[in-house]
């Protein structure tokens, strides 16, 4: 059962790392509008027709609220975010911002939700050294003029909502299933996106799309978000909303070794010195203190 957890584990690790190359490479090709309406529409018709077949979409409409709001902090604002931010920013940097989610979640949690483990004075230190281990990534690159500011707050912004997600349908909709609540989600997320797509859409194709573009696009709807989707909530079943956040390292690997080595980004001073430091912290804040629990409960 333990392997069985860590093969999910990587699964999902890698069906999250691969976008941010994907991305990269449908920027070239297609506006953020049109990549996120493509990837949110195609993934919705992948994930609907098994959820109607199975009869449970009334079910999950009727927690329409729950999924809307599941919708907006997971896709509406950080996919757009992301896919802007990738237009001036290295695809490895998108990911290592995204290593700073398990500290945010364990701050929340924390802080704001009562969970007592998350106040472990390990954790709280795991949250320091997380914080300065993103502080020296945005520090020595900007002082060098490797990034720029504004895609590294679109980046953390993004991530803050990442780690809102999963703890917001945890706590509101623990009996809507993952398969359901990421169709329905894809499918709202579609309709928001409707009529900004409808203008950007056609601007697009007349300018014929690259193949490579359009397999980043369909690869980004199909693997990393209806196959991701349904394989990370199966995750946060078995480990919890807040150590499921671990992926992004596995996100890290993935998005970082693809830019390296077929998009010729560079390792950065920033990405040397704040990477073992947002590691060391999120592991140390993001690790599950069940003693610690106990002892507080007796």
């Amino acid at each position: 059962m333990k392997n069985n957890g860590i093969a999910l584990f990587l699964a999902v690790g890698v069906a999250w790392g691969i976008p941010y190359y994907f991305i990269a490479i449908a920027t070239e090709s297609f506006s953020t509008a049109s990549i996120v309406w493509l990837r949110v529409t195609i993934g919705a018709l992948c994930l609907l027709p098994i959820v109607v077949r199975r009869g449970h979409l009334r079910a999950t409409l009727a927690n329409w609220r729950g999924v809307l709001l599941f919708a907006v902090l997971e896709m509406v604002g950080p996919w757009w975010l992301i896919t802007e931010a990738e237009r001036s920013a290295p695809s490895s940097l998108a990911g290592l911002m995204m290593t700073s989610i398990p500290f945010i979640a364990a701050f929340i949690t924390g802080f704001f939700l009562g969970d007592r483990a998350a106040k472990h004075p390990v954790t709280i230190a795991g949250l320091i050294i997380g914080f300065a281990g993103v502080f020296s990534i945005i520090g020595f690159d900007a002082v060098s003029g490797t990034i720029e500011i504004g895609p590294v707050l679109m980046l953390a912004f993004s991530a803050v909502c990442y780690a809102v997600a999963p703890i917001v349908a945890n706590r509101t909709m623990p009996h809507v299933g993952g398969l359901e609540l990421s169709a329905v989600s894809l499918a709202m997320v579609s309709v928001i996106y409707l009529p900004f797509a409808a203008v950007t859409l056609p601007v697009d194709f007349a300018a014929g799309p690259a193949v490579d573009g359009m397999i980043s696009v369909l690869t980004l709807a199909v693997v990393s978000s209806a196959l991701a989707f349904v394989l990370y909530f199966a995750l946060i079943k078995r480990w919890g909303p807040r150590r499921s956040t671990l992926i992004t390292y596995v996100n890290l690997l993935v998005a970082a070794t693809l830019g390296i080595v077929f998009l010729d980004e560079p390792l950065t001073t920033g990405f040397l010195v704040g990477f073992p430091l947002v590691v060391i912290g999120s592991l140390l804040a993001g690790r599950d203190r069940p003693e610690f629990v106990s002892r507080n409960r007796k």
